[in-house]
């Protein structure tokens, strides 16, 4: 099964509801979807999402690097060696969502290859995941109707809220409006996307004490090392390291110097492979992980609960998987379905994401 070409297909579709937050929005999903291509004539695909405000990648760099750095490097390679493709990827610095989808794409070709669905071939813990909901910044009203329809159309029972925002007033009464619009048997936790100083994040922290928040995302920069350490020691609930961490390397430097004390893993950037490691590091450290959104599509959110759901520890909190919702199209062939607040897994070869083809000769941007 050797790989005979790659393409790095970009396309755009726009969101009906664009999602807002410290580092960003997001109006237009202008992503790129990977194929490799065998010479027995299968096809592995991954979706990668450039997020040039917080790993500085675009279409255009992701197109460029797996199409004229990559590729090159790798076609002739049997497929299922992916020890000499990451030694490859591994020459070149940074590119993490470049080299994740490269990853996803290889992993759903060797289970399109043995015939097996490739959450199985990471572990196969469990068929589905719960889902939370990302809520990007509006009003407090405006949130708690989005989350209470959520809950009732798709039965969604936790909610990631987006702050970061100043004057910090803005972010506290909006968990004090979902706490006592959605009740206490709804998990609220919160990201803000390095939108605030340590100081300001501990303060928030205090003003919402007893609202029985689970977890602070990226809650200041984790570069201003003596503030995070300090926020981390003084915080009653986990700080998590997400952008801080697309990297196993960036995850121990993060833990062993505590900056964070939980990890979001995000297959978008870490692939599958890495992202095992990652996982490792984690679950050997007694370290709480959380399964994270890129604003993916459901090309990208199926990937997520195919890695999610193949691990004991991943399965143990809710993965952001539900952004998609947002989006006005796709490109999957058969839609995921959010059922009681869970995705299942797709039980066919690979990782279940087909391509609808005639969505993609519409969408793609050449």
């Amino acid at each position: 099964m050797k790989i005979q070409r790659i393409e790095a297909i970009p396309y755009a579709i726009p969101y009906a509801h664009p999602l807002k937050f410290a580092s960003g929005e997001v109006l237009v999903a202008e992503h790129i979807l990977v194929r490799i291509h065998t010479d027995d004539g299968l096809v592995g695909e991954a979706d990668a999402p450039p997020r040039p405000y917080t790993y500085g990648e675009t279409q255009d760099s992701i197109k460029s690097i797996v199409e004229k750095v990559f590729a090159p490097a790798m076609i002739g390679l049997d497929a299922m060696d992916r020890g000499k493709v990451h030694a490859i990827l591994n020459r070149t610095i940074n590119n993490q969502v470049a080299k994740g989808a490269v990853d996803i794409a290889l992993w759903d070709l060797m289970g399109k290859s043995l015939g097996a669905p490739v959450h199985k071939l990471l572990g196969g813990y469990a068929d589905h995941m719960r889902v939370s909901h990302m809520l990007g910044f509006r009003p407090a009203q405006e949130l708690l109707d989005e989350a209470l329809r959520f809950g009732e159309e798709y039965g969604i029972t936790t909610f990631k809220l987006k702050v970061g925002r100043r004057p910090l007033a803005l972010d506290i009464e909006a968990c004090h409006v979902l706490r006592a619009g959605l009740g206490e048997d709804v998990e609220l936790y919160l990201d803000a996307n390095r939108g605030w100083s340590a100081n300001e994040a501990l303060e928030v922290l205090r003003r919402t004490e007893g609202l029985g928040l689970t977890m602070l995302e990226e809650p200041c920069d984790a570069k201003e090392a003596m503030g995070r350490r300090r926020l981390v020691e003084k915080s009653p609930i986990p700080i998590v390291g997400d952008e801080s961490v697309p990297t196993a390397g960036d995850v121990s430097r993060e833990l062993l110097s505590g900056g964070s004390n939980a990890i979001c893993i995000k297959t978008a950037r870490s692939g599958f492979t890495e992202a095992q490691q990652i996982l490792g590091l984690c679950t050997g450290l007694g370290v709480d992980v959380t399964m994270g959104n890129q604003i993916d599509t459901q090309v990208g959110s199926m990937a997520t609960v195919t890695f999610g759901a193949a691990h004991e520890a991943t399965t143990r909190k809710a993965g952001e998987l539900s952004n998609f919702l947002d989006m006005s199209d796709d490109l999957m062939a058969e839609p995921i379905a959010i059922l009681n607040g869970t995705i299942s897994v797709r039980d066919v070869p690979g990782v279940g994401a087909a391509i609808d083809e005639d969505k993609l000769a519409h969408y793609r941007s050449n």
